[in-house]
């Protein structure tokens, strides 16, 4: 194939006929082709008519025109139809590959289904289905239709779940997109050609983040696919598209695939018509016909078909029916039921209010079992579900982070507690703890607690549940920073987040990432929401309110009177729960009341108690009467005698409906018979009397136990109780053996009693020990194994006895040596035993049997003595493992007449003692050819055949006429002997005989071993012969030297090689690998087979002889020869000059030499004397009158004189000399002349503009020049700078200077200063007071866009401002001197300062707050900067907003001042103006003791107090309630005897003048009522919160006298004291903050102290000295940094241009000169390329130089990626061990920038070039690389030699000179970078110093303030009014009251107020 040429097929399917009956499609060759070219081949191949009409499609129906057709890739797909809608006859096949994306790599450590912490991830696989639906449903205008069918019926072909949905359907590239694993939507690439499809675009927001886009990382689907089975079928179709396309993927696939080594990834997506069912053949999946019957009705769908379901799902799938589909629904609750959820009280059941999402689950089975159906929303136990419907009140809040700009909506529910029991609900699907007495044991702290352990927090993403991640508790709304006294309540709290997707989550939607630790993050801003609108204000404060409103309101509690004492309760396990508890005499609980001794029966307990109330506890410090939502009771049970316990319950189990006769009737049933005495049976005879004697293994038993109790009666419970539990009754049996030093428990049973047999104990045999024994037969309770109950011990039994030994039944194996050999006796000593393992002595004649599988066995004789016996002498014989190495063997051991009669024992068998030799090979003879060594293996036999090892086992071999052999066999037995080559002198190629000997010197007995060696001539090359193919004649012959014409060619070389026996030997393939020629390393290895050698170039110079050499295997044979260069025939006339400059009119020093050379340059020395008269010279102003040309004879040369020029401009000219045909052309220099004038040769670009307040970056350059313009030099020159006009202010380091040595000056502006407009700048010579002309340079100066001038605040100003809200975004754009905006500032710069009042001139006030930018939003401009979500504040009024910009440490920049004004929030509370005192009240006829309220006026207001009703009207509605919410208490009545009153609610005020209660009101004396002003207003979209005031009612105006001025001092005190805190807190806060500061600063100041001394620099305590020090460490750099050192001389004219790294010799350093100096020489012709990283750069600074800089652009250069190692390492190791330090010369380079890209380039320069140390280490190292067979590199030494990679060395070229140029810089030393470092960090060290002293400063300032005279007399005022007011509370607490219930006598029910009497009271 050509080169660059790509394949590209491409399969097209004819369906233009609908009767097409082609199945497969063709497969057109398209390589090279453009879409003319493809059509003719399509008319050609499917025979298209000229005239005849067709349209070329893809899969997913796009028209192939011209541009698309260069988008096809190879093997795509294309369908050939009539007209673009035609439906497909029949289904095409598509091929597509879906190699998993990158994404499979960087996401691949997250959890899958897998990992799923201990739950059943199966019903969250199907979540993963159900979003991929809800996503492509998203878009749908009706109904939302998804379904998931779970075909189980197996007579409709095998199991399988299909998931389908009506939503958008795929074309055939989003299906392939499909396939592709983890190719998130952020990556696909939808359309066929990439330009129909758009990419991902995040949707709106919405509430609840329910924006259906949820289909998300490309992994999910196929994930839970193969999950649940092992393929997938996916079917779909996109509205409007008549094909439907189908994708099938298999585990069966894959592995088949995989199998036959094809691409796994790789497949076929079928393209098919609507309904086209005939590719469905297999009968398992005949439930597929049906299901694409129905694709005809549908405008688009998706179907997904799991088959291969795994029998677990299945099983799973059918059993927890109700479990998962629930699930199912808790996931996608919001989804179904909107984002309230679904509340099942709600009146409003309009459908169109609900979400218009349908998911439905069919369950279908085998007949006769019908089809189960769920559809979700039809779910009412998810807990969703049951959190919404239980719930009584709601908290909502939003969550701002600056680590993630996602939304978090949070809700949080209260579930109250009534009375006894909890409204949390329960997990249907958690394990529900069974109900049982010992639970309430242990009960403490809160008890019943709702949500216990739970977290707080379910997690949504995008809509949806992530199952697995929840959120315990934020700190706001923590049990352990909350308030103490609602304790209880933070666990009947239930919650939900919503986040979207810009929060993370794992790959299968199981858990967030990182949720909970951003959200939990000091940073994170929590907002409570109210109607829709953030509250400014603390969440905490917020939260607890909430909570504790909830409390009071919602929770039914019990009531806890008489207390006792505290105590502490060491039966809780919990030993922080033990204290405190608070004990009562009695409870009041839902209308009953409970007292100390009174009998009480339990519920929902196990058994059921009856007993009697010892005390109530109730957890925490309290004192007197209590309200609390539980506690517990202690119950004494009874009777006595028969429980004798305390049980504690909690109140909540109390059996409310029981009473005393019922109790007592229960208890008096529990005092029935009691167990007496225990009778013993044995049923089958033979009973053990006391101290009976037994054999071990003697049976004991069965025994049948009866408990009996007074009256004789067999029992087997205790007596039951009324309705509780049975207590049964066991027997324990034990059976102690009694031991010398103690008592041991062998037998332990327990037998619980039966219907038939009583309570029985089989019998037991397991008493073998020898010994005496005791039994034991104890009565016992069945739930505590108790001996005694009601403090009298239960009946019991004892019997006592001994066992003795049994006879001889077995036998065990006694030790036997480990290490055993073949052939060497050994004894086996038994020991006997009977049943049981005791020792016994063994019976008479007794012979044993011994078998071994493998080895033959036999013994001597047998013996006993006592309990032992012993086989004496057996040996073995048998095949083993060799080298010493034991193999194990099964010994079976018989003993005729014993029970257990055979025993096997392991035994490790060795080789025995040496006894034969054994060598081979065992041919005789050996055939071995001559050269070559011959190898015998050896191995020392025993006399089984095994090899065995012992020592001085030394073999010796002897051939003969050969040295002697010999191998140590002691260690393996086994060894090898290689004698040396055998070489022979072979006469006529006849064999040879020879004889070897075998021998084992230590073993005289052993035979010895005799072979015969057979000698025959080898093959191996050993003469060569070099001839030429061309000339016969012309046969190389070793060391012969022959002329040849230099440059010339020596062509069809050929070699022949010879063996020994001189036959000529073929050459092959390895003996063409090692044919070695010197003067090339590209070998052709076709041509060496074929024995052609590579043509041989000889030099093109004339020199001595070179040497070539042919060598085959390492030069062992070769042929050598020289080769002399001729020159060639003249080529050219070369032209010699000594001197190239000179100036206009002198002639040139030196002269020229002329003569003929060859196309080489060699001198052909054909000229003559005659040929001076024939030679001729032309030159531009070149005077020939003058030009003369000498022969020289010595040299066959001309030379040229007197060349002298008369005019033209200096510069180079060129001479043209001629001669015949001949013709050369050198270049002379012209030097110019006077100084006449000033030139501008350089300077900044024009036009020139130039920056306000800015230099010039650029010099100017100024050339003196001739009268011709042409430069020249003269010192004396002087040259000033001046501006015109003169406004304009220019600042030069110098303002005139001389020229230097090059007749230049440069004058560097450093500031231009003045006016925007136009200006000059003139340049001025003199000489001797004579002036000289120069030019001069119009510029212009324009503002500075980078110099910042204002600052811009845009902002949306007709918002209102909300008190409490959210200001509105402010954009802050920092204007710049040009008036365009500055982006080069960080966000921390810029600060908003925001204060109460108007403006304040330029700057803010002290009393101002700081606001900090916010973090910049995704694709968000960088040009301003943003201040969102900043609260507005909560006091209504004017403010005033100012922004500032920190330039610098000195500079600052303010914006204008900004008014705004803070309204109301929405109103929500109804408040008075001022907090009117306590009223106290009596019912005297005095109205002023009987004044509730004087002068007073309500105003709703917002939730900050700031009036917001100014536009309603209304009413409030007055009336009195108890403060306890008792509803039973005589309540007071207003003037008029009304319990309500009615007052106008005008413009959010309403005004009471007075308001009193009536003469002889009713009332408790010493109660506190609440008078409460509920306001009735119908323009407020929620309701107002009413005005609370309490109050205190007495019967007698003393008293209330008494009561109001103590209430008044109270109120006065409480408000001081509220004061005092506020201050003395905001004091403690200020000193924690800079407290906190201080240490911060001391602690960063000690880190960088710390790090100074680890490097060793001097430390300094105060500023000052640290000044001194970092002065001296900056001068030190500075010296370091003007110090000499070696720079590179080139001028880099194209450094810093776009895409342009450098000239070569800038791009890197050389640490060392010598180093320096030969690579810089090496690379001397690349040194000033200039190096481009794209080629258009490299093109264009071609084009600029007009082809006169060379380039190299590196995106059109390849090397190797990483680094091979040097030569002689090879494999991680060593060939050799080189000397000189070789290292690779780019590893000298030091890249100070762009060091990738350096790397590339110089790889590419000097590739693996070598520097080494010397030239002799330099030829050894490459003679050792050559001999390993290895290319060598160039290598260069620092002694400036060069060994090329040819290996050539010597001579000029090949030796750097001492003084070159260009050269590599040196790199600034380690000490300077190290100074830098010091500087850095002692500046640092400075900036801390002085922040810690400023803190300290502070802090001890703030101190002193606190400790101050003033303070010190506050906080001794704050003491005396608390004690004070501890005093007054004590007065209003002890003050006496009577107990009398006041109530209107002969007065008639009190009437309201009408609300004409309203009118006419004065209020």
């Amino acid at each position: 194939m050509e080169a660059g040429r790509v394949n590209r097929r491409i399969r097209v399917y004819d369906r233009r006929s609908e009767n097409e009956q082609q199945v497969t499609g063709k497969l057109l060759e398209t390589s090279g082709l453009d879409f003319n070219g493809f059509l003719k081949i399509l008319h050609r191949k499917f025979a298209i008519r000229s005239h005849e009409t067709f349209v070329l499609v893809t899969t997913d129906r796009t028209v192939l025109d011209f541009d698309n057709f260069e988008k096809l890739q190879d093997d795509s797909t294309l369908h050939l139809l009539q007209r673009e809608d035609q439906a497909l006859a029949l289904a095409t096949e598509e091929s597509i590959t879906f190699k998993p994306h990158y994404n499979t790599l960087i996401r691949s450590g997250m959890y899958e289904y897998y990992a799923s912490a201990g739950q059943k991830p199966l019903p969250y696989t199907l979540a993963e289905l159900i979003d991929n639906s809800i996503s492509a449903t998203a878009k749908n205008t009706g109904v939302r239709m998804i379904e998931i069918r779970l075909m189980f019926d197996e007579s409709l072909g095998k199991p399988a779940v299909i998931v389908l949905d009506n939503g958008c359907g795929m074309t055939s590239k989003q299906l392939n997109n499909w396939a592709v694993y983890k190719l998130s939507k952020f990556f696909r690439d939808n359309g066929t050609f990439g330009s129909k499809q758009e990419g991902y675009v995040r949707p709106d927001p919405v509430p609840r983040s329910l924006n259906s886009d949820i289909s998300y990382f490309g992994a999910g689907g196929k994930q839970a696919a193969f999950y649940i089975g092992d393929s997938a079928r996916m079917i779909t179709k996109t509205v409007g598209s008549p094909d439907v396309h189908e994708l099938v993927i298999s585990k069966e696939d894959f592995e088949r695939k995989e199998k036959n080594k094809e691409d796994v990834y790789s497949g076929t997506i079928k393209n098919r018509k609507v309904g086209d069912s005939s590719h469905v053949t297999k009968d398992d999946e005949r439930f597929l016909r049906s299901l694409i019957a129905e694709e005809s009705a549908k405008e688009s769908f998706t179907a997904v078909i799991i088959m291969g379901v795994l029998p677990d799902h299945i099983r799973f799938l059918k059993d927890n029916f109700a479990v998962w589909t629930r699930q199912l629904a808790h996931t996608f609750h919001y989804y179904i039921h909107g984002v309230n959820g679904k509340n099942m009280s709600s009146s409003s059941t309009n459908s169109d209010h609900l979400p218009n999402i349908d998911i439905q689950i069919t369950l279908r089975e085998k007949p006769p079992r019908c089809p189960r159906v769920m559809n979700l929303r039809e779910v009412e136990n998810d807990m969703q579900t049951l959190y919404i419907n239980t719930a009584a009140d709601t908290f909502e809040f939003k969550a701002y982070s600056e680590q993630n700009t996602g939304t978090v909506e949070g809700i949080i529910r209260y579930h109250p507690f009534l009375y006894d029991k909890e409204t949390y609900p329960e997990d249907p699907d958690a394990d529900q703890v069974s109900l049982d007495d010992d639970n309430d044991d242990n009960e403490s702290r809160v008890l019943h607690q709702a949500r216990g352990k739970r977290p707080i927090f379910n997690c949504f993403w995008n809509g949806r549940l992530i199952p697995y991640t929840t959120v315990s508790e934020f700190d706001w709304c923590s049990q352990s920073k909350g308030a103490k006294e609602l304790a209880e309540c933070y666990n009947r709290v239930s919650g939900v987040l919503f986040t979207d997707d810009r929060f993370t989550v794992s790959t299968n939607k199981l858990t967030f990432i990182e949720l909970e630790l951003i959200l939990k993050n000091k940073d994170t801003i929590f907002t409570r929401i109210v109607n829709g609108q953030a509250q400014r204000s603390n969440i905490q404060k917020e939260f607890t309110q909430w909570l504790k409103n909830c409390h009071e309101k919602l929770d039914k509690q019990v009531k806890f009177m008489g207390h006792m004492e505290t105590i502490t309760r060491t039966d809780v396990p919990v030993k922080r729960d033990q204290y405190p508890w608070a004990t009562f005499s009695s409870i009041e609980w839902d209308g009953n009341i409970y007292k100390t001794g009174q009998l009480v029966k339990s519920q929902k307990t196990q058994p059921i108690l009856y007993g009697r109330v010892v005390r109530f506890l109730l957890y925490g410090k309290h004192d007197g009467n209590v309200f609390a939502t539980g506690g517990l009771v202690e119950v004494a049970l009874e009777p006595k005698a028969c429980y004798d316990k305390i049980k504690t319950i909690a109140i909540s189990k109390i059996d409310k409906s029981a009473t005393d006769e019922a109790i007592q009737k229960n208890i008096d049933k529990d005092s029935a018979k009691l167990p007496e005495i225990l009778k013993v049976d044995w049923p089958e005879g033979d009973p053990w009397p006391q101290n009976a004697a037994r054999m071990a293994g003697s049976p004991f038993g069965p025994l049948q136990i009866k408990i009996l109790n007074k009256k004789g009666e067999s029992i087997s419970t205790m007596p039951q109780v009324s309705h509780g539990a049975v207590k049964k009754l066991i027997i324990e049996l034990k059976v102690v053996q009694h031991g010398p030093k103690a008592d041991q428990e062998v037998v332990s049973f327990v037998a619980q009693h039966s219907t038939t047999w009583g309570f029985w104990f089989k019998k037991i045999e397991k008493l073998t020990d020898l010994g005496k024994y005791t039994l034991y037969l104890n009565t016992m309770l069945f739930e505590n194994n108790a001996t005694v109950f009601g403090g009298k011990k239960l009946p019991s039994y004892k019997l006592k006895f001994t066992i003795i030994e049994g006879r001889a039944e077995t036998f065990v194996i006694g030790a036997v040596s480990p290490s055993l050999y073949v052939g060497v006796p050994f004894n086996i000593p038994l020991l006997l035993k009977d049943g049981y393992d005791h020792s016994v002595t063994s019976p008479p004649d007794v012979k044993p049997v011994l078998k071994c599988r493998g080895l033959d066995l036999s013994y001597d004789r047998v013996d006993s003595s006592g309990i032992t016996f012993t086989i004496f002498d057996v040996k073995a014989r048998g095949k083993v493992l060799n080298y010493q190495q034991s193999k194990t063997y099964e010994l079976r051991v018989t003993m005729p007449g014993l029970k257990k009669d055979t025993q096997t024992i392991t035994i490790s068998l060795l080789p025995g003692n040496p006894h034969a030799l054994h060598v081979t090979p065992a041919d005789n003879p050996i055939t071995v050819q001559n050269g070559n060594p011959v190898t015998f293996k050896v191995e020392i036999h025993d006399e089984a055949g095994n090899i065995t090892a012992h020592s001085k086992q030394i073999v010796r071999c002897q051939v003969q006429g050969l040295p002697l052999v010999a191998t140590d066999c002691s260690t393996t037995g086994a060894g090898q002997l290689v004698t040396k080559p055998i070489n022979l002198k072979m006469i006529k190629g006849e064999p040879q005989n020879l004889k070897v000997h075998f021998e084992m010197p230590s073993q005289k007995k052993m035979a010895k071993v005799v072979r015969e060696l057979k000698v025959v001539p080898s093959t191996r090359v050993s003469r060569m012969e070099l001839c030429s193919e061309d000339d016969e004649n012309l046969m190389l012959r070793n060391n012969e030297k022959i002329e040849w014409l230099a440059g010339g060619l020596l062509e069809n070389l050929f070699y022949k090689l010879y063996d020994e026996a001189g036959r000529e030997v073929p050459p092959t393939a390895t003996i063409a690998s090692k044919i070695k020629v010197n003067w090339t390393g590209d070998v052709n290895l076709e041509d060496l087979l074929k024995g052609k050698l590579p043509d041989l170039q000889v030099p093109t110079q004339v020199q001595e002889a070179r040497f070539y050499q042919v060598s085959y295997q390492d030069q062992s044979v070769s042929v050598s020869f020289n080769i002399v260069p001729r020159p060639d025939e003249p080529k050219r006339l070369k032209a010699t000059v000594l001197q190239s400059t000179l100036k206009l009119g002198e002639i040139l020093p030196g002269h020229i030499n002329l003569e003929l050379v060859d196309q080489y340059d060699n001198a052909t020395k054909t000229l003559t004397s005659t040929c001076k008269n024939h030679m001729a010279v032309e030159a531009e102003g070149l005077d020939k009158s003058a030009v003369v040309f000498r022969w020289q004879g010595s040299s066959s040369s001309v030379l040229v004189t007197g060349v002298r020029f008369q005019s033209g401009t200096p510069g180079h000219r060129e001479m043209c000399f001629t001669y015949k045909s001949y013709v050369e052309r050198i270049i002379v220099k012209v030097v110019a002349g006077v100084p006449a004038q000033l030139k501008l040769v350089s300077g900044p670009e024009k036009p020139l503009q130039v920056l306000n307040d800015q230099g010039i970056a650029t010099p100017f350059l100024v050339q003196l020049c001739d009268e011709w313009e042409n430069p020249t030099t003269d010192q004396r020159v002087v040259v000033e700078l001046k501006s015109s006009p003169p406004t304009l202010k220019v600042t030069t380091a110098v303002t005139s200077q001389p020229v230097n040595a090059e007749g230049k000056a440069s004058f560097t502006v450093n500031c231009l200063s003045g006016p925007k407009g136009y200006y000059q700048l003139v340049f001025k010579g003199s000489l001797n007071q004579k002036p000289i002309p120069g030019p001069s340079v119009n510029l212009t100066v324009i503002p500075d866009p980078t110099k910042p001038v204002s600052l811009s605040v845009e902002y949306e100003t007709n918002d209102k401002l909300p008190a409490g809200g959210i200001l509105p975004v402010f954009s802050v754009t920092v204007v710049s001197d040009e008036g365009g905006p500055i982006t080069t500032f960080k966000p921390a710069a810029v600060s908003m300062f925001l204060w109460k009042g108007g403006p304040s001139g330029k700057t803010p006030p002290q009393t101002a707050i700081e606001l900090k930018c916010s973090k910049p939003m995704q694709n968000e401009k960088n040009d301003r900067f943003h201040f969102r979500d900043k609260e507005i504040p909560e006091q209504v009024g004017k403010y005033t907003i100012q922004f500032f910009l920190r330039i610098n440490k000195t500079n600052v920049l303010y914006s204008n001042q900004i008014a705004i004004h803070v309204v109301a929030n929405q109103p929500v509370k109804l408040a008075p103006v001022s907090q009117p005192p306590t009223p106290v009240v009596s019912y005297s006829d005095v109205i002023a003791n009987r004044t509730l309220v004087k002068n007073m006026t309500l105003r709703i207001t917002d939730s900050y107090g700031n009036p917001a009703g100014q536009d309603l009207d209304g009413e409030v509605v007055i009336s009195i309630k108890n403060s306890s919410g008792e509803g039973n208490k005589s309540l007071p009545l207003f003037e008029g005897k009304a319990n309500s009153l009615k007052i106008n609610l005008v413009e959010g005020k309403a005004h009471m003048a007075r308001l009193a209660i009536m003469e002889n009101s009713p009332g408790e004396n010493g109660t506190t009522y609440v008078l409460l002003f509920i306001p009735q207003v119908s323009m407020v979209p929620t309701s107002l919160a009413p005005f609370e005031l309490p109050f205190r009612f007495f019967n007698d105006s003393e008293n209330q006298r008494k009561m109001s001025e103590l209430s008044r001092k109270k109120d006065e005190l409480t408000t001081a004291l509220a004061k005092y805190s506020d201050i003395f807190s905001t004091y403690s806060e200020l000193l924690s903050l800079l407290t906190s500061h201080h240490l911060v600063a001391s602690n960063k100041e000690a880190d960088l102290r710390n790090e100074l001394n680890r490097r060793n620099v001097e430390i300094a305590q105060s500023i000052p000295d640290v000044d001194r020090i970092l002065n001296q460490k900056k001068m030190e750099a500075s010296h370091v940094l003007r110090a000499p050192r070696r720079v590179c001389s080139l001028r880099d004219n194209f450094g810093g241009q776009q895409d342009v790294l450098g000239m070569v010799g800038h791009l890197a350093f050389v640490q060392d000169d010598d180093a320096a100096r030969v690579i810089s020489w090496h690379i001397r012709g690349d040194m000033d390329c200039v190096i481009t990283n794209t080629t258009a750069a490299a093109m264009k600074i071609f084009d600029d130089t007009h082809g006169s800089q060379q380039v190299m652009a590196l995106d059109s250069v390849y090397v190797t990626p990483g680094n091979r190692p040097m030569p002689h390492i090879r494999n991680g190791r060593m060939l050799f061990n080189p000397s000189g330090n070789p290292v690779l010369a780019r590893d000298l380079l030091i890249f100070p920038r762009d060091q990738e890209s350096c790397n590339i380039a110089f790889k590419s320069i000097l590739a693996d070039t070598i520097l080494i140390d010397d030239l002799n280490s330099g030829t050894n190292y490459r003679k050792a690389v050559v001999q390993n067979r290895m290319q060598c590199p160039t290598i260069l030494t620092r002694q400036g030699d060069r060994i090329s990679a040819r290996g050539k060395f010597g001579g000029a070229q090949n030796k750097a000179p001492m003084n070159i140029t260009p050269l590599f810089g040196a790199p600034l030393p380690q000490h300077y970078y190290t100074l830098k470092e010091h500087i850095d960090l002692i500046s640092q060290h400075r900036l801390t110093l002085e922040k810690r002293d400023q803190t300290a400063k502070a802090r001890d300032e703030h101190l002193k303030s606190m400790k101050s005279p003033e303070m010190l007399q506050k906080h001794q005022e704050m003491e005396l009014k608390k004690k004070q007011l501890e005093e007054i509370e004590r007065q209003l607490v002890s003050t006496p009251v009577r107990p009398v219930k006041r109530s209107l006598e002969n007065s008639g029910e009190p009437s309201s107020f009408i609300a004409k009497r309203t009118k006419q009271r004065s209020i």
